[in-house]
């Protein structure tokens, strides 16, 4: 072979060796550049994935109840009901209603205004319908056959009574819902609360708050909160008669949590 030959060879094998370095170093660049995108993309469904976690939770934390009384259709039936309450594991599931009449209007009538010993469960009109107040006064009679509000009275109980099933009661509107944490039930006496107590004074309004927390009376039930009620707080305080003797039977709950519902 003579030389010219050998150059032509030796001139094809570095042109070879260069085509297989330049793939080999070809194949490394296109496959970092496709790590790269993977990675971009892997990272933009990441965030996208998070964004949609984070929504998700805010979407879940801004959930609202369910409302489970259509008020459009009970205020048809009667204008005068102001709101709704459900005290779990007793019959206590009735309208609240406040006559712009008479504050004892419902006491011996029913939710149509028909003459009924067993009454309804009412507000005075000195309270708002809002539940705005210190202090909220519903009353409601203790009937031989467990209705209106006669199964407070298993409040007595202890048992019942500390029961985390029973550690709340609640209060519906449209589109409101209102949660109350029990504090206390007990036997007290027939004393008009409204009229007996100026809780406008704090003074006053504390004093009540003391004695609805005091677990010193043998007829009492006191839970155990997780703070000393404040001038700050709502108290609803639910009344009924005493299954003998005179007095009134009160089942005091603080207001909690107060949120818009669907």
């Amino acid at each position: 072979m003579d030389r010219e030959n050998r150059s032509k060879i030796y001139v094809i094998i570095i042109i070879v060796v260069l085509l297989i370095i330049l793939g080999v170093v070809g194949y490394f660049l296109f496959g970092m550049l496709n790590s790269d995108n993977s990675a971009k993309l892997s990272g933009t469904e990441q965030t996208a994935s998070s964004s949609v976690s984070s929504d998700s939770k805010t979407a879940s934390k801004d959930k609202k109840p369910k409302n489970p009384i259509d008020f459009k259709a009970v205020n048809k039936q009667n204008n005068e009901i102001v709101a709704w309450i459900k005290v779990p594991d007793t019959k206590v599931d009735y309208p609240i209603l406040q006559s712009q009449t008479a504050d004892d209007f419902y006491l011996h009538r029913d939710v149509n205004r028909n003459s009924s010993y067993a009454g309804s469960i009412y507000m005075e009109y000195c309270n708002s319908s809002e539940f705005s107040d210190r202090v909220t006064v519903l009353y409601g009679h203790n009937m031989i056959n467990g209705s209106m509000f006669a199964q407070l009275h298993k409040f007595e109980d202890k048992s019942f009574f500390d029961s985390k099933k029973h550690r709340y009661f609640y209060v519906y509107q449209p589109n409101r819902k209102l949660t109350y944490e029990v504090v206390s039930a007990f036997v007290y006496d027939d004393r008009h609360i409204m009229n007996s107590f100026n809780f406008a004074e704090d003074e006053i309004f504390e004093k009540y708050l003391d004695m609805i927390q005091d677990p010193r009376s043998y007829t009492k039930n006191v839970r155990k909160l997780n703070r000393r009620l404040t001038t700050d707080d709502k108290i609803l305080t639910l009344s009924t008669c005493l299954n003998s003797g005179d007095g009134r039977y009160l089942l005091q709950g603080v207001l909690v949590k107060d949120e818009l519902t669907r």
